[in-house]
């Protein structure tokens, strides 16, 4: 089974490119905390997406956005410029969901679906 899911921020704009062929292709890294206090560790995880998900992430997530991805690990090489076999390792996103809210948004979507939107302090957990 190959299967991946982790929830972190990005640590730049994502770089969106199109194929020959008109699709979508985003490329960012997520920035994954792991423990807490003098444990913490953050890892750097290289994602990818492709097609729709790439066009929503190309427009609706920015640098320092927390994220919540899914999708499988991915690795392939390919000869660099300079002659040596290069070795990438990344995870090909198959589905984002947004951890962040901003206000305004939060209010439009809440007009939007007929809900009201609930103050963080209200929630239970």
């Amino acid at each position: 089974m190959n299967h991946w899911v982790g929830i972190g921020r990005l640590t730049r704009d994502p770089e969106v490119r199109y194929t020959q062929s008109g699709k979508a292709c985003a490329k960012f890294t997520l920035a994954i905390d792991d423990g807490w206090g003098e444990k913490k560790k953050t890892h750097f995880i290289p994602c990818v997406a492709w097609e729709k998900t790439a066009e929503i992430i190309s427009q609706y997530v920015s640098k320092g956005q927390k994220i919540a991805v899914e999708g499988r690990i991915q690795t392939r090489s390919y000869d660099a410029n300079d002659g040596t076999k290069r070795y990438v390792t990344e995870v090909v996103v198959t589905y984002m969901e947004f951890c962040d809210s901003k206000s305004g948004q939060q209010l439009s979507d809440a007009k939007e679906f007929g809900g009201t939107a609930v103050p963080d302090e209200d929630i239970p957990f």
